[in-house]
């Protein structure tokens, strides 16, 4: 993390103004604490990638694997004493979604140069440069570390760690990413003149997110794409919305919808999974303005 964007940063319990307990720093942070002034919460900086989620525990709760990685990857042994009284602190263990968010992680990296991809960059280049970008979903940066090369600002939020760690092995001073949730994260009020949503409104709730986006950003554009595919179990949403239902949201919430998006598209995503397995979506792309 760099120092410099703790003035956007607030405490995802309270909304709190944070400060920063840093152990290691060289170029940007790499381990350290960031302390809400308000409730005295602490979110761990580890790996360069500070993780800012309500409760930690629960986080690791889900992902029991995943807090291994992080005691390994920890530097000090404050941290190291941190993580182990986090993983100490779970009372129940739920499915261990640090499998799938690995694998998906090094699916979509393999993919990064996907004709979906370049699309959106050819659409992003159309647009002006902006002071402030935020990407819900970031995923392994794959497009904020592209938009970081005309944008001042870029930030990306995720709630995969595995991911976050690929989007942020090249470090750029200009772009940052989180590990928090999408509808509980740490911009709180912040507005950004480009904001973009690819592909997630399948793993949160589309209603919420749309909402969202709407109440960060009064004067730029936003950019959504999905394929609709809504049937994931028990991790499903439960409002879906599909293509007229977005883009009857979208101007529901103040947005127009840009020419050449006003119809729904079919741009092909395709994802080589191993050398027998691919998946090919049909993925919808909606501009949006305000």
């Amino acid at each position: 993390m760099h120092e410099k964007n703790i003035k956007f940063v607030r405490c995802v319990k309270c909304s709190g103004k944070v400060s920063l307990k840093i152990f290691k720093e060289l170029d940007e942070i790499e381990e350290g604490f960031l302390i809400c002034n308000n409730c005295k919460t602490k979110f761990p900086i580890i790996n360069k990638i500070p993780i800012l989620l309500v409760d930690f525990t629960t986080y690791l709760g889900n992902r029991a694997s995943l807090g291994g990685k992080l005691y390994g990857l920890a530097k000090t042994i404050t941290m190291k004493q941190f993580i182990k009284k986090s993983l100490s602190n779970i009372t129940t263990i739920y499915d261990d979604y640090s499998f799938a968010e690995q694998i998906w992680a090094q699916i979509y990296h393999t993919n990064r140069n996907s004709s979906f991809y370049t699309y959106i960059k050819s659409k992003l280049s159309e647009l002006p440069s902006y002071e402030y970008v935020l990407e819900f979903g970031s995923s392994v940066g794959i497009i904020s570390n592209f938009l970081r090369r005309k944008n001042n600002n870029v930030f990306g939020i995720d709630l995969s760690f595995f991911a976050t760690m690929l989007a942020k092995e090249k470090s750029f001073a200009n772009s940052d990413f989180f590990v928090a949730d999408l509808l509980n994260h740490p911009f709180k009020k912040k507005k950004f003149n480009l904001i973009l949503a690819l592909n997630i409104l399948d793993v949160v709730e589309p209603n919420q997110i749309l909402k969202k986006i709407s109440n960060q950003i009064s004067n730029g554009h936003v950019i959504l794409s999905d394929p609709y595919d809504y049937i994931r179990g028990k991790r499903s949403v439960r409002f879906p919305l599909y293509e007229t239902d977005v883009r009857k949201k979208m101007r529901e919430l103040g947005f127009s919808i840009t020419n050449g998006t006003r119809a729904p598209s079919y741009i092909n995503w395709n994802l080589s999974i191993n050398p027998r397995a691919k998946l090919s979506y049909k993925v919808d792309i909606i501009i949006g303005k305000k």
